[in-house]
């Protein structure tokens, strides 16, 4: 045999042995290197996952019930408060602190729901109050659902020919209807809103059907009053509830939204939320106000519309003296404008 070539054979062979041997080891180490790093990957991964604290914010979407196939959208809340408002509920809160020590008041309450980026802040929002005249901004929707429902009703006239006899006495009174004059029903909602007038408030609700006003606020996922009581409480948060739907154009129809918002901001009572805010600012709001002898309520609630920033705040206190709880609601509003302004 010739040696040379069988030489020549064996060297190729271990050449051959020697590269597959060296193939098998490097996909040894690269298989295990790429397995250790994919290793470490997920356990990154899961270490992250682990150490992370998940969100535990959620949003809660209230829709119109009633109808076979939409489900129309009344508003959105995120379960959260927003950080971007906590300089606000810091401010206010050290405000009221220092308003309950100097025995200006017994407690208040505040909500803010700000329209452009859906956030919200509060302070005491599950305390309940006396809502006082702000149920008669329901009472507004009550008769503008009838307008929808049945066009020109607005105009049917009623005649004012017997006074109410009122058991409270209101302390921001103004304007009111005439004994013996004739008022279109337009016309009544107008003094209700604006002046606050508890004799076109009767009038209307004589008219008004019950049932449909008691809707309004199971529409909104809130309790029904009992009509034969005056112990129906709600929080700032309910009342706000309001203000968001005529804002948002969501419960009545975009022309009666607007006449409402446009009603409300004619209301003639300035010593609260309005009263420290630039006269160029648009506020449609409306206030409240209850209580007895040892305890007085006065209420407000407002959509601010403020230019490219619009809110809603709802203000309520409790305390001992009518004549101090405005500069109060005032404050706390001037607080809440002049960072809304910042942000």
């Amino acid at each position: 045999m010739n040696f040379t070539i069988l030489n020549k054979k064996i060297s190729l062979k271990f050449i051959l042995i020697s590269v597959i041997l060296t193939n098998i080891i490097t996909y040894y180490f690269i298989t295990n290197e790429e397995k250790l790093k994919s290793d470490k990957t997920i356990a990154t991964l899961h270490s992250e996952l682990n150490n992370s604290s998940p969100s535990s914010c959620s949003y809660k979407v209230k829709r119109l019930a009633g109808f076979n196939y939409i489900n129309p959208i009344l508003f959105v809340d995120n379960e959260c408060e927003s950080d971007k408002l906590n300089t606000i509920k810091q401010s206010v809160s050290s405000l009221i602190d220092n308003y309950k020590k100097d025995g200006i008041i017994n407690s208040a309450s505040l909500y803010i729901k700000e329209f452009n980026e859906n956030g919200w802040t509060g302070i005491n929002t599950d305390e309940k109050y006396f809502p006082g005249s702000l149920m008669k901004i329901p009472m507004l929707f009550t008769f503008l659902k009838e307008e929808e429902e049945n066009p020109g009703y607005l105009n049917k006239e009623i005649a004012f020919t017997k006074a109410f006899n009122s058991v409270k006495k209101t302390q921001y009174k103004s304007k009111s209807i005439t004994l013996g004059q004739k008022y279109s029903i337009r016309e009544l909602l107008n003094y209700m809103i604006v002046y606050s007038d508890n004799d076109a408030t009767s009038l209307l609700y004589a008219q008004m059907n019950l049932n449909k006003y008691k809707k309004v606020f199971t529409d909104l996922g809130l309790q029904a009053p009992d009509l034969d009581s005056l112990n129906h409480t709600m929080t700032a948060r309910e009342v706000s509830y309001f203000m968001r739907v005529l804002f948002n154009a969501a419960y009545l129809n975009d022309i009666n939204s607007e006449f409402a918002t446009v009603l409300l901001q004619k209301c003639n009572f300035k010593e609260g939320i309005v009263s420290r805010l630039p006269n160029t600012v648009k506020v449609a709001h409306k206030y409240g106000e209850s209580g007895n002898q040892i305890e007085q309520e006065l209420n407000e609630t407002a959509i601010v519309y403020l230019e490219n920033n619009p809110y809603v705040i709802t203000v309520m206190t409790k305390g001992r003296d009518y004549k101090l709880l405005p500069q109060v609601m005032s404050e706390i509003s001037r607080i809440v404008y002049q960072n809304m302004v910042n942000n």
